[in-house]
């Protein structure tokens, strides 16, 4: 009784101290919220004048992140709203709607009156309901010096059958937040979890509320147990059973005055509706224990509901704090949770089998195809990780983690140099390393698009589109192409372009990129050069001194050792490749 009578007490304890936290973060924030609030209704007038639907056919979206890939509940189509794309200098919101069109591989832009405020880290979720209902919650929009946030508590439904946007009014909802997440469970919105940020402070939350379809009314779920620690960015998905898995996520603490301490939650829980029909609103935390090979620690992440009662995460990243730098290992691998036997397992790509079978001659073939299904029994051994190091113009090391199935890659390299060479393209179509991009699943076909990583301090926000059929697992496709070194330009851009059109804000891409091309070709001329025949590591032998003295002049006499001779490696290693 005593140790429940403290852990009781600890519990109000700990509500009290976030309250208090609240209503600090509310009045800090409210200044802030009142200067954007001007802004936002700029936009709105904008918006207001548009008084008649428009679809267009146009190029592929430009290029963003934490926006909401949906799919069409009832046509072969996924539905692009919102997000958000930083320059280097700048940070554009985005309430655009673009509708992507399956069968025939093309975008659309679906011009609605009255469209929800521009936004990112919203939630949407889809319901069949009338033709197909998006319903749309929270998000933030953030000043263009990216230094001020507006977090959003409003509700809207697309109907998509009548392609018009609707704003419900239902007291009693969450607070403003974003990085929330929201699923749709039977006639229900649960919504979990995430974080309101003002300029000096923040809030982590985890609360749960239910938005009832069928009354429009809003209700603060008051679940019994345990439930997870207050978090945002979390894997949020629906049993058949109508019960909720959560896992990871992301918060941060301060623990001194302008010191933060981030956490990369990795735990799982299930919250369950216990009893029936009116008993339904009584709800009760459970931690989960899975077993299975656990995706590595990562924030960033994104989900979607797989086939064969599984759900899957892909990507994220792992920041690791060195002093006054951080370095990120950014992932593209896919992790699928078992929700009927609770157990996570990494996705392993096979390989086009119908390649396979063409390049098996003679006798050969037999025992090949023994060797296939010998390997398609085995447990799977483990993601094989492929790590390249990326180096800013400071000097700063990016590490960017590719990662591919063991087996398949020791298969490839045992065929002929024809088949050698499929294999690298198979690894060519597979989307870079990433966060925050945006899933969506569609007749067991996963869609990924844009997202972003970092070089150092430099951001590359991607609007590339690739496909998996999760059913087969064979490859990745390539249905939208980017290269992200084309943005590097954007970093330095000094332009004073002041309208949020983004053709604007990318004005005089081809002039910056030849003048760079320019000074590093300037560069590399005053760099040892590559012999003819000249492996890696004998390059790398022969001119590490004068890597590690370029190294040091740009990073400074402070930098430790270690550090340094990394970033010469790194250098070196670039040079090497980019003259092979």
């Amino acid at each position: 009784m005593g140790k429940k009578g403290k852990r009781e007490k600890k519990g109000k304890g700990a509500e009290k101290t976030a309250a208090k936290m609240e209503r600090k973060v509310s009045r800090r924030a409210k200044k802030e919220e009142e200067d954007l609030e001007v802004l936002i209704a700029e936009f709105q007038n904008l918006d207001a004048k548009k008084t008649q639907v428009i679809e267009t056919s146009c190029s592929p979206p430009s290029p963003r992140l934490n926006g909401s890939l949906s799919a069409h509940p009832e046509k072969d189509e996924l539905i692009l709203f919102g997000g958000e794309y930083f320059n280097g200098q700048k940070t554009y919101l985005y309430n655009e709607l673009y509708v992507y069109n399956i069968r025939k591989n093309s975008w659309s832009k679906l011009e609605i009156p009255n469209p929800p405020p521009r936004r990112c880290a919203h939630q949407a979720a889809v319901v069949p309901t009338a033709g197909g209902q998006l319903w749309v919650f929270g998000g933030e929009f953030a000043s263009p010096n990216g230094e001020q946030f507006y977090h959003y508590k409003d509700l809207w439904v697309l109907h998509l059958a009548t392609k018009t946007w609707e704003q419900i009014k239902a007291s009693g909802g969450p607070s403003g937040r974003s990085g929330h997440r929201m699923v749709a469970c039977k006639r229900q919105l649960i919504i979990f979890g995430g974080f309101h940020e003002s300029a000096r402070d923040y809030i982590y939350y985890n609360d749960v509320y239910a938005f009832n379809l069928d009354s429009f009314t809003w209700s603060k779920l008051a679940p019994s147990g345990i439930g997870p620690a207050p978090r945002s960015g979390c894997q949020m998905t629906t049993n058949p059973e109508g019960s909720i898995i959560i896992y990871g996520g992301y918060s941060k603490q301060r623990i001194k005055k302008d010191v933060d301490k981030g956490t990369l939650h990795t735990d799982m829980f299930l919250l369950k509706a216990e009893g029936a029909g009116k008993e339904e609103d009584k709800w009760a935390w459970s931690r989960l224990n899975p077993s299975g090979v656990k995706p590595t620690p990562r924030s960033g992440f994104s989900v979607a509901a797989a086939p064969n009662n599984r759900s899957l995460l892909f990507g994220g990243v792992h920041d690791e704090e060195e002093e006054e730098s951080i370095e990120g290992d950014f992932f593209n691998d896919i992790y699928f949770y078992d929700m009927g036997k609770n157990r996570w397992f990494p996705g392993q790509l096979k390989g086009p089998k119908s390649e396979k079978r063409k390049r098996r001659r003679g006798k050969q073939a037999e025992a090949e195809g023994a060797g296939d299904e010998e390997m398609e029994k085995q447990p799977p051994q483990g993601p094989v990780e492929i790590v390249k190091e990326v180096v800013a113009e400071d000097g700063t090391v990016m590490t960017i983690k590719q990662v591919i199935s063991g087996p398949a890659e020791e298969k490839e390299r045992s065929e002929s140099e024809e088949e050698e060479e499929g294999g690298a393209l198979g690894q060519q179509v597979e989307p870079c390393p990433r966060s925050n991009a945006m899933l969506a699943v569609k007749h067991g076909v996963l869609y990924v698009y844009g997202g972003m990583f970092e070089v150092g301090d430099r951001q590359f926000t991607l609007s590339d589109l690739y496909s998996i059929d999760l059913h087969k697992m064979e490859e990745w496709k390539v249905l939208v192409e980017m290269d992200p070194k084309a943005q590097e330009w954007l970093e330095d851009s000094e332009s004073d372009e002041e309208d949020d059109d983004m053709e604007g804000a990318e004005g005089g891409e081809e002039e910056e990129e030849s003048s760079e091309e320019e000074s590093e070709d300037e560069e590399e001329e005053q760099h040892p050069s590559v012999q003819p025949g000249e492996q890696h590591a004998d390059y790398l032998s022969r001119t590490e001194q004068y890597w590690v003295k370029l190294a040091r002049s740009n990073m400074g006499p402070d930098a430790k050792e270690k550090k340094v001779v990394k970033v010469a490696h790194a250098m070196a290693k670039t040079f090497y490749e980019d003259s092979a």
